[in-house]
């Protein structure tokens, strides 16, 4: 089976070797590669021009000798998410390095994503090396080597600056071993190399237009069969449903049968010998296809109580009857001083509504306590800024450069103080923090998963055993054993797709076809490991929205972050951090796993950083994720055993609502509240141990957070990566 699969691959019974070239340095010619290795003396026979569509630089190349097809792609690599599509459908990767530097800082920024998504089999090419002496050419020899092992410890580096070259980089492409990427192997996609567009011209039912169309793919058929009741997902665009797959006529043949030429007069002849060939494969059937449900039916009344008995209704109306004693203004009647109340009670629900916002002020609070005030701080006297100073502030936007010192602040602040926040002043500290709760233990208190959902949940899906579905559906995939096989040139009919599927082709964009599993159509909470990037410091922020690409997806959501534990519960960070994984949490499609992840942090200007890379983890809604919220206070006067305790609580209402939490301490000691002092918020605390002034009296308080709702197919494609003024700036400061 191994050796079928190795000898399929670019013969005429497999789909053709997609050899995809990568320059990874702005100083190579990447144009003068394609045509070496295109050229009739390395042996290759041209067939086809712009074979791929969206990509200008691609060729369908016939190497008679070797009995192998090859489809040769350039993609630009200033577009990120067009390199990034075609290296993961591709066979093969030609890294094309400088002699000397071998990659430059934007072709290290595409290796970090590529090794992060899955690098296929690859080979290394150096060009302009005969352009250097001898001495030199030793020199940089040796530099590359030096290079080469951080990235590629055991590839070798084969030259290319002639056609005899260009045949033997050709051979090792089609002897070498590939590499298997999970993620597509176990699925059936394509890459485009022929689209075209038909509008629909009324709906189902006779309805007028909708503005969709039938988009008809054309491509070689990779991974496994393809199934036509099985949904496609067009990368970057969303999921949609197959209305029926034809088998045109390869355009690529490896064996052309000798035919005559056409006498005039007999073209319409043999157009329509051409067009006998065209046959339909399958049709969709209607009862069988998948359906494009990506949100569970939600029922508004699910959950709801019966109707009230009648002594329900007996005490309520008694309890209506009882009246409250407030005080209002002077002629209000009974009716109004009804609505007074019931606005009292609505202040205090939205004070628990905002409870994530207000948690965002405390941390600024917290963070601008740090820097001091401004009348604090010393005023310094303006000096003249010279040349320099006034190009270097030209690139420098200083709304975003506020925007950034206030995330650094909090950033900062959490990492001095933990999770800490200020008790309000204004309001009762029970009302303001009454959505969390004390665990006596984090590790073995138990927490109920399905105890107050949030009303997202009730659109998700959730399997009863996540591993065991996976299972099961790969290995029905696996002995899968109908439909277009692997290696057949079919054309899709995708119905009902958007313009602007046309628009991004026109614009230049490859376009990927991937048929999806069961159930990966539907939402649900996925689960995600990261790891931040070595050399990104952006603070990023819980619930901030963020770029995903995820498998084959890509997508927008705003995640939350939590730490990667084996334990029943796991603590939120608020801030994803550096030098650990964490867990990141979204409301996403479901994906069955192994899958590459990168997360993107969109910037002002359109360009779009990498700023973590991991993998997918699980599909779990029952993931408990809480989030800490720890209130401070300082002892004032200590005894042996217990001690008076202040600046917690500044009533005693919320001392006797937060008495059974347990108490700790910053030193190790654990307590509990005895009882209230006064009115001013003091209170008696017994601890384990005799306390030390320094130290500092705590309360852990937690509720389960969830991500936002967010998600959104549409990723924005990132500006063309182009190396500014300012960086410049900022590197020949750094050598100075």
């Amino acid at each position: 089976m191994v050796l079928t699969e190795k000898r399929r691959l670019g013969s005429k019974d497999g789909p053709p070797h997609l050899v995809v070239v990568v320059t990874l340095h702005a100083g190579v010619d990447a144009a003068a590669v394609a045509k070496l290795l295109c050229s009739e003396g390395a042996g290759g026979l041209v067939r086809q021009e712009r074979c791929v569509s969206g990509v200008a630089e691609s060729f369908g190349l016939i190497l008679p000798r070797f009995k192998q097809r090859f489809t040769l792609v350039r993609p630009d690599t200033a577009d990120l998410y067009a390199l990034l599509d075609l290296a993961k459908m591709a066979d093969s990767l030609v890294f094309v390095l400088d002699p000397t530097e071998g990659w430059d800082s934007y072709g290290d920024y595409c290796l970090s994503c590529l090794f992060a998504q899955g690098l296929p089999s690859h080979v290394l090419v150096g060009q302009g090396a005969p352009e250097l002496s001898g001495k030199r050419r030793v020199e940089s020899k040796r530099a590359l080597a030096k290079i080469l092992e951080y990235r590629f410890p055991d590839s070798r580096l084969f030259p290319l600056d002639t056609e005899q070259d260009a045949l033997l980089i050709l051979r090792h492409l089609s002897a070498q071993r590939q590499r298997k990427l999970g993620f597509r192997s176990r699925r059936p996609h394509l890459v485009a190399q022929s689209v075209s567009y038909t509008p629909n011209t009324s709906a189902p039912g006779g309805a007028p237009a909708t503005g969709l169309g039938t988009l008809h793919v054309s491509g070689y058929v990779r991974g496994c069969p393809l199934q036509v009741d099985r949904l496609v997902h067009l990368t970057g665009y969303g999921d949609f449903q197959l209305s029926q797959v034809d088998a045109p006529v390869d355009p690529l043949p490896l064996i052309f049968p000798t035919t005559r030429t056409a006498k005039p007069g007999k073209e319409g002849e043999v157009a329509r010998f051409i067009e006998s060939f065209l046959r339909v494969l399958m049709k969709a059937d209607p009862a069988r296809r998948e359906s494009l449900q990506a949100e569970a039916e939600v029922d508004p009344m699910d959950g709801e109580q019966t109707w009230p008995t009648d002594t329900e209704l007996v005490e309520a109306e008694e309890a209506r009857k009882v009246k409250k004693l407030m005080k209002v203004p002077k002629g209000t009647s009974d009716y109004q001083a009804s609505w007074i109340g019931e606005e009292l009670d609505g202040d205090a629900e939205s004070c628990d509504d905002e409870d994530d916002e207000d948690d965002d002020d405390d941390d600024s609070q917290t963070a601008g306590s740090l820097c001091g005030s401004d009348e604090e701080q010393e005023e310094l006297s303006p000096t003249e800024p010279t040349g320099a100073d006034q190009r270097y502030d030209d690139h420098i936007d200083e709304e975003e450069e506020g925007e950034g010192l206030k995330r650094y602040r909090e950033a900062r602040a959490h990492e001095l103080f933990p999770d800490e926040v200020d008790t309000p002043l204004n309001m009762p500290a029970k009302n303001r923090f009454q959505r969390y709760r004390g665990l006596k233990s984090f590790r073995s208190t138990p927490w109920d998963p399905m105890e107050n959902l949030p009303p997202d949940y009730s659109r998700i899906f959730q399997f009863k055993s996540f591993d065991r579905t996976r299972r099961r559906i790969l290995a029905e995939a696996a002995k899968e054993e109908e439909g277009a096989m692997v290696g057949w040139y079919v054309t899709l009919h995708i119905i009902d797709v958007p313009p602007s599927v046309m628009e991004g082709v026109a614009a230049g964009r490859p376009l990927v076809v991937v048929s999806l599993m069961p159930h990966e159509q539907k939402m649900s909470v996925m689960h995600l490991l990261v790891r931040r990037q070595p050399n990104n410091k952006d603070t990023i922020k819980a619930k901030e929205e963020l770029v995903f690409q995820c498998g084959f997806r890509r997508f927008r959501a705003s995640p939350i972050f939590s730490q990667h534990t084996t334990a029943d519960k796991h603590k939120m960070e608020r801030f994803l951090r550096q030098d650990a994984p964490t867990v990141v949490t979204v409301y996403a499609p479901i994906t069955f796993p192994p899958a590459g992840t990168l997360v993107f942090k969109q910037r002002d200007d359109g360009m779009q950083d990498l700023v973590a890379t991991g993998s997918l983890l699980s599909c779990d809604p029952q993931r408990v994720v809480l989030k800490r919220l720890v209130l401070s206070g300082h002892p004032f006067k200590i005894n042996k055993h217990s001690a008076v305790v202040r600046y917690m609580f500044f009533n005693r209402e919320d001392i006797l609502w937060f008495k059974p939490v347990e108490l700790r301490t910053k030193w190790g000691r654990r307590g509990h509240i005895k009882m209230a002092l006064g009115t001013h918020g003091h209170m008696k605390c017994q601890f384990d141990n005799q306390l030390r002034s320094q130290d500092t009296v705590m309360m852990n308080l937690f509720k389960r957070a969830y991500p936002r709702w967010t998600y959104d197919p549409y990723a924005p494609i990132p500006l063309p990566w182009v190396k500014s003024e300012l960086s410049e700036e900022i590197e020949d400061a750094d050598m100075d």
